[in-house]
């Protein structure tokens, strides 16, 4: 890896002027997506709902895009209040989204039924404006907690699911991925950022931060590689032979910005996924025993981190030192100022107002969390909360064990996924309603009836089971 990054650093740094640059990116841009959008594929123009919400997600909010390119955010922004102008947008976002879900006719009693944890978690975080220090504050952010189910069920309820998830994130990465080597490469204002305190670099891309980058690059690594197992089993021509470039080309650049970003918890999750996929898949007689796998290794890890501390050990042998880079105080001040441990303080108000400003005291910085999920969940929906996050995940795990049998490449994915979800959450915090990896969550973690039409045989797309695959008109079937 380091050697393909080093040609690729080489390649990117040749003396190029920053407009040439810019002209040539936004031109290799057009081109991969009047490629994907001349390919007949069975999706429906409601997919580009949930794509812009991805890539507003993976990169910076809708004032920041404003100016950048030079125009006027009405109305101030401020950690706590926001912007009206995100407001807004995310307002419209919400609203399109249930327009297109109503005229679906899609069944509420079904999501219900089949989701119960998932909204049980999300009814928590509504209620809690209750006992929240900041009422108006907390419903203003509740307000916007039903936009990444809602965008998620858009690509659950497409003609073609596994279309419909190969179209939104190869389209994700054809902006994101070469958008961020431009910042990186020749708008480094944009790009790059510098510590206050250490002035150390730090390597942002399209994001709004390295972690942010890194759960980029997380994301769509780990989408791509799995594709890349799909592809190549199909049958051999020449539109395989240029996915498989395309998908080989941005891979390498995707790894060649998870290096550039640092961010070692993304870098361990993809590693994770992608082992996880690799395993079940050369040996998938052992998804009936998946369950106790889990549960050992879960008992396993548990007792390594009680007895070795092997959390301290891991961030020290990736240079971040024993208190996973300064983790470690900010979690120990942040329980100091816990609310109610039985409920919390309220969704999404921990971090803000005379709270937050007395944790900044013991640092030269104020920070916005708590950089882990778990610990996040425990100060703002206290044990309650945290519960039902944990059920939430365990209940997607055995859904995810469920899909194996049914449909088994989906449920790999499904399971990969997950792991490297609920690693990140050691380290960060990703139940967030701007949070790319929320939004992923949401589509793997989801039941819903899909029905499938797919008539005539598909050139190169996600593979199904081979009875799928056999047939030359798929007819529309519900799952049980």
């Amino acid at each position: 890896m380091n050697l393909v990054t080093t040609h690729i650093a080489s390649f990117f740094g040749l003396h190029t002027p920053p407009r040439v640059a810019l002209l040539a990116t936004l031109a290799f841009i057009v081109f991969l997506f009047r490629r994907d959008i001349r390919e007949e594929r069975n999706v429906s123009g409601a997919l580009w709902l949930p794509l812009i919400w991805l890539l507003l997600t993976c990169s910076r909010p809708v004032t920041t895009w404003l100016y950048i390119f030079g125009l006027p955010a009405m109305g101030g922004a401020s950690s706590e209040e926001g912007s009206p102008v995100d407001a807004s947008f995310s307002y419209a976002m919400e609203a399109a989204g249930l327009f297109v879900l109503i005229n679906r006719q899609v069944s509420l009693s079904e999501v219900l039924q089949r989701n119960g944890w998932l909204l049980a978690f999300i009814a928590y975080c509504l209620v809690s404006i209750v006992w929240s220090d900041y009422p108006f504050i907390t419903f203003k952010r509740e307000t916007k907690i039903f936009i990444p189910p809602i965008m998620a069920l858009i690509v659950l309820t497409e003609p073609d699911f596994d279309e419909a998830l190969t179209r939104l994130m190869k389209r994700c990465a054809y902006v994101v991925v070469p958008v961020s080597i431009l910042w990186i490469k020749y708008y480094p204002q944009l790009g790059v950022s510098y510590d206050d305190w250490s002035g150390a670099q730090i390597t942002n891309g399209i994001a709004g931060g390295k972690n942010g980058l890194g759960a980029d690059c997380l994301i769509l690594g780990f989408f791509f590689f799995w594709y890349l197992l799909q592809v190549w089993r199909t049958e051999r021509n020449t539109q395989r032979r240029n996915e498989l470039r395309l998908i080989a080309g941005l891979l390498i650049l995707i790894l060649y910005l998870l290096r550039l970003s640092h961010s070692a918890t993304a870098t361990i999750g993809l590693f994770v996924a992608i082992l996880v996929v690799v395993f079940v898949g050369i040996r998938p007689t052992i998804k009936k025993f998946i369950g106790t796998y889990t549960l050992a290794t879960v008992v396993l890890l548990a007792a390594a981190e009680l007895a070795f501390g092997i959390s301290g050990r891991l961030s020290e042998s990736l240079g971040r030192g024993s208190n996973l880079t300064g983790r470690t105080p900010i979690w120990e001040a942040a329980l100091k100022f816990q609310a109610n441990p039985i409920i919390g303080a309220g969704y999404d108000s921990f971090w803000i107002g005379e709270r937050r400003a007395r944790i900044a005291e013991f640092f030269k910085w104020s920070p916005g969390g708590a950089q882990n999920g778990y610990l996040d969940a425990y100060l703002e929906l206290g044990l309650i909360g945290l519960s039902l996050l944990i059920g939430m995940l365990i209940a997607t795990f055995w859904k995810t064990r469920r899909e194996l049998f049914r449909n088994f490449e989906w449920g790999r994915y499904r399971l990969g996924f997950l792991v490297a979800l609920v690693l990140r959450g050691c380290t960060e915090s990703y139940f967030k309603t701007a949070s790319a990896l929320w939004f992923v969550f949401f589509i793997i973690a989801l039941d819903y009836p899909l029905t499938h039409l797919t008539i005539g045989q598909p050139s190169v797309r996600v593979a199904r089971s081979e009875e799928e695959e056999s047939r030359e008109f798929a007819y529309a079937e519900e799952e049980p």
